[in-house]
């Protein structure tokens, strides 16, 4: 008996007298595929089909089926018979392919002689072919004729897949559509991919939308061969131009809104941002944040990134703020610049900031440094919002002399880590740790912001924010030296809703000999927001012996 392999659109049905209860007696792996199928109004004859049809799909075509009645409903009894194993394959890839690619996918194809067949796999096979051709060079390439011929007395398959690759494509002229503001030198800037004469990946096409699109300038991008226009040569090559269709982002924004941190309280805050400030496609973002505890004024220029895909920018910074009986007046002006290579992303920034501190009970006093800065962060986690295995890596070295407009000398080094380990099937260990040190001879004419002050959300949790560190009057001030460690295990209750237990423990002193680890330990709840996992902990400071509630967007630095 011949038979082609393939599942009907419809199953036969038809009314059982009264509705009743299937159970399936089948191998487990059969009964989970048939099972989902059947309902209290499939009659016996509907069954009995949709049983030979999924059992087809799964190489079985001999199957014996019976239906029994019992107190519970009906049975329906599958014992699937042999399977179906591949006999024989006829794989061919026609056109001016290259000789060693043909091989390899040749040699590739997933459904050799002698593997069970399954309709799943097979459409599989078919289809992973195509796209490999479709992906490199051959835009055009299709499947001419496919079959799967059935033998179903020898349990034998036999398989025919002849593909006609089609030309080979080379990128010609980009032509964009969509741009009303910005010049097409701008576009160039993110482009390092689709450049006339370069051999066609589909890849290019979807990393250059994506880019664009994650740019401040475009709010939607997509890229496509126009096939239509390709012309091909007598050696089997064509030169296709892409057409990129852009729609830019409006040419002002204001934002308002309102919130809550268990750092720093409540919050109100005032943006604008435009992409094209002084008409130079230079993005600008400026603000007022108003919280409890901190406020701040601030505005920030980052240009088009050059051609090492570098973005340089500029900006202040005003900020007052009153954490643990500490004052600060801070005003900052800088430069920095910012690239991306693969998983690392280097940070390079000058800063000059003028800072006056007042704690509570002690003298005031004014600070001045020029800090040249690098941070470097590496980023290898399968999520980046809702990571859950992976590491994230974070170092940054700065300094400042009084030579070069600095009340002090110092060298500041600070290094994090974040580790996510998969447990089970939902189950999430993250453990972190953070070490830093600032080398000076004093830290009184130190800025703050190269110090070190811990406890809080996303440090020591159980403890304010900040309010571990050095005693200055009543006020708790920065040391040089910081350590932080924390270890936490989430359990998802379901997609959305999770618990965690976590144990942290830090403090920030200004000599080795004061340290003292204070520790913080409790329970929390998780819920996965678009934006990522949202936390909420409520921590036992063994220190202070007081516990403190803490608000956190949980995603890595």
């Amino acid at each position: 008996m011949r038979r082609r392999a393939g599942l009907p659109a419809l199953f036969l049905c038809c009314a059982l007298p009264a509705a009743a209860e299937w159970q399936v007696a089948a191998p487990d792996e059969l009964a989970g595929r048939i099972s989902p199928f059947l309902t209290e109004h499939t009659g016996r004859q509907g069954a009995r089909a949709l049983g030979e049809e999924i059992l087809a799909t799964e190489g079985y075509f001999t199957p014996q089926i019976e239906i029994a009645d019992g107190d519970d409903g009906l049975t329906l009894k599958i014992d699937p018979g042999p399977r179906t194993h591949i006999a024989e394959v006829d794989l061919a890839i026609a056109g001016p392919l290259d000789p060693a690619r043909r091989e390899a996918l040749l040699a590739g194809w997933r459904l050799p002689v002698g593997q069970p067949f399954r309709q799943a796999d097979w459409n599989d096979a078919k289809q992973q072919v195509l796209a490999e051709l479709l992906a490199v060079d051959h835009a055009a390439a299709r499947l001419d004729d496919s079959a799967a011929t059935i033998d179903a007395a020898t349990q034998r398959a036999t398989l025919r897949a002849h593909y006609d690759a089609g030309p080979r494509y080379r990128y010609g002229e980009l032509r964009i559509d969509g741009l009303h503001r910005f010049p097409p030198e701008l576009v160039a800037r993110y482009n390092r991919q689709v450049r006339v004469g370069r051999p066609y990946r589909a890849e290019d096409l979807h990393l250059l939308a994506s880019q664009l699109q994650a740019t401040p300038y475009f709010a939607s991008a997509r890229a496509e061969l126009d096939m239509d226009a390709a012309s091909i040569d007598g050696d089997g090559n064509a030169t296709v131009p892409v057409d990129l269709r852009l729609r830019e982002r409006p040419g002002h924004r204001a934002g308002f809104g309102a919130g809550f941190s268990s750092n720093t309280g409540a919050r109100v805050e005032a943006n604008y941002q435009t992409p094209n400030f002084l008409n130079q496609a230079w993005e600008f973002t400026g603000g007022l944040r108003l919280e409890q505890k901190r406020q701040t004024l601030y505005g920030d220029v980052f240009l088009p990134p050059d051609a090492s895909q570098r973005r340089h920018g500029f900006g202040f910074a005003q900020e007052t703020s009153d954490i643990e009986d500490l004052r600060t007046e801070r005003h900052a002006f800088g430069v920095q610049s910012i690239q991306q290579r693969g998983s690392v992303e280097q940070r390079l920034s000058l800063n000059w900031q003028r800072e006056r501190r007042s704690p509570d009970g002690a003298d005031s006093v004014t600070s001045r440094a020029l800090v040249a800065n690098a941070t470097w962060t590496w980023r290898a986690v399968d999520n980046p919002l809702d990571p859950r295995a992976g590491l994230v890596v974070q170092l940054s070295l700065g300094g400042a002399a009084r030579a070069l407009f600095s009340d002090a000398n110092f060298v500041r080094t600070h290094g994090r880590v974040q580790y996510y380990l998969p447990v089970g099937r939902r189950d999430t260990l993250a453990l972190r740790g953070e070490l830093g040190r600032t080398f000076a001879d004093s830290r009184l004419h130190v800025p703050q912001d190269y110090l070190f002050r811990t406890g809080g959300t996303g440090s020591v949790r159980g403890y304010a924010y900040q309010s571990l560190g050095i005693r200055e009057g009543t006020a708790t001030v920065g040391g040089r030296y910081m350590a932080v460690a924390s270890a936490e295990y989430t359990h998802w209750l379901n997609d959305d809703w999770g618990v965690a237990a976590f144990i942290d423990a830090g403090d920030a002193v200004d000599a080795l000999a004061d340290a003292r680890l204070a520790v913080g330990y409790g329970l929390g709840v998780r819920w996965r927001s678009p934006a990522g996992p949202i936390g909420a902990d409520l921590g036992y400071g063994e220190r202070e012996r007081a516990v403190q509630l803490h608000f956190s967007l949980a995603i890595p630095f």
